[in-house]
Formats: C-alpha cells, sequence, structure tokens
C-alpha cells in the first residue's frame, strides 16, 4: 500500500521543486543525451553508433551527480560538440510532465513561496524555458552551478539557505532523484516528496525511503 501523499498546507510556507524529472518529462534529456548527442558524435568522430556510445558511456559514468554532469560547457568541450546549439535546435521536444502545469497555476493561488531549484545549467534553463513558461510561475529561480556544488552535496543546502533564506520545517521539496532528497532531508527539509515516473518513456522508478507520486498534480486537490 502507497503512503499517503496528501500535503498539510497549513504547515508549509516555502515550495522547492526540482525542475527535470518533477516538472519536465525526463524523456527529452534521456533521449537527448542518451541518443541524440551519441548520433552527432559518431558524426563528428568517424564512428559508427555502437563505437560512440561504448567510448561516451564511460565519460557520463565518471562524472555522474557532479558539477561537470551538469555542465554543457564541460561536454562541448570533452565531445567537441556545440551542446547549447543541439539542444536549442531541438527543444521544441521540452514538455511538462502530465498535471505539472496546472499544478503550477494552482500553486500560485495559495500564497506560498514558490523556488525552483534545479542543477540544470543555466544556459540549458534558459533554451528550455524558450518552449515552455517556467519563470512566470516562480518567485525565485535557482541553477546549482551558481553555488559550485550539486544538490547531492551537503554543502550546497548550506549555501542555498544563506542566499535563499527558509525554514526547513516549514518547507516542501519535491524531486525525482533519491541522492537529491537524501541530501536534503540531511539538512533538515521535513516535507519531501520523490517523483516516480520522471520520464514517461519508462516504468515508474520503486521508492521505498519518501512518500512517492505519480505527478506534482496529486499534492493540490
Amino acid at each position: 500500500m502507497r503512503a499517503p501523499t496528501a500535503v498539510d498546507w497549513t504547515s508549509i510556507d516555502t515550495v522547492l521543486l526540482d525542475l527535470d524529472g518533477t516538472l519536465l518529462d525526463l524523456r527529452f534529456d534521456n533521449w537527448f543525451w542518451q541518443e541524440h548527442i551519441p548520433i552527432h558524435y559518431a558524426r563528428r568522430s568517424g564512428l559508427d553508433l555502437a563505437a560512440a556510445v561504448a567510448l561516451l558511456t564511460p565519460k557520463f559514468h565518471a562524472v555522474r551527480g557532479t558539477m561537470p554532469w551538469y555542465c554543457i560547457d564541460h561536454w562541448s568541450r570533452e565531445l567537441g560538440l556545440d551542446v547549447p546549439a543541439l539542444k536549442r535546435a531541438v527543444r521544441h521536444e521540452v514538455a511538462f510532465l502530465p498535471g505539472a502545469e496546472q499544478f503550477l497555476i494552482k500553486l500560485a493561488r495559495t500564497g506560498k513561496r514558490r523556488i525552483l531549484v534545479t542543477n540544470s545549467h543555466p544556459e540549458t534553463l534558459a533554451i528550455k524555458s524558450e518552449h515552455v513558461p517556467l519563470a512566470a510561475h516562480f518567485d525565485a529561480t535557482h541553477s546549482s552551478h551558481s553555488f559550485e556544488v550539486p544538490k547531492e552535496h551537503p554543502e550546497f543546502w548550506a549555501r542555498f539557505s544563506v542566499r535563499e533564506p527558509f525554514d526547513p520545517a516549514r518547507t516542501l521539496f519535491v524531486d525525482d532523484s533519491i541522492p537529491v532528497l537524501d541530501a536534503a532531508r540531511r539538512f533538515g527539509i521535513a516535507n519531501l516528496r520523490a517523483v516516480r515516473r520522471p520520464d514517461t518513456g519508462r516504468p515508474p522508478n520503486e521508492i521505498v525511503d519518501y512518500v512517492a507520486i505519480d505527478s506534482v498534480a496529486e499534492l493540490l486537490p
């Protein structure tokens, strides 16, 4: 039996929301990095696709969960590709997860402070914002690149709370990454929710240690 997902909104002042896999369909990013980039890397390198994937996979795994993993400048240098241009050319594929945009519209009516907290590179965020309205739904937007550590790192939350003061006991944070939620829990954020299906093209993830939701739409009546 799944744990109840309802939130006691009378005890919430601040809502922190992840972007990719929480509000936006992670299907785009998975496709972009696992299929689109390998195709272009293979063409640039004169390799067949299988060989390109074989070379890229260890490069990706080596930095997963660190700032370079999320940095399109790093990948442009590492791969010899103009990653921002490639991403901008397919930005029309970026989409909200089911119910996410409606949730943001309803959330605005609650009077809670709404903060976007993402590991996305600022330019990636700007590119995606060219296709989906994001800024209008938030009181503040923060990329972990401004803090020089990703959200998985405990130091992120210490630095973030200085720039964006909030009461962890009266804050709701929603993310699809368990390592990120673990770091937020260690910092003391009391109300945490994990998105079970960040990618609509894949089966739901199994969530054990957190209250799981299929969509942020479940959080508001």
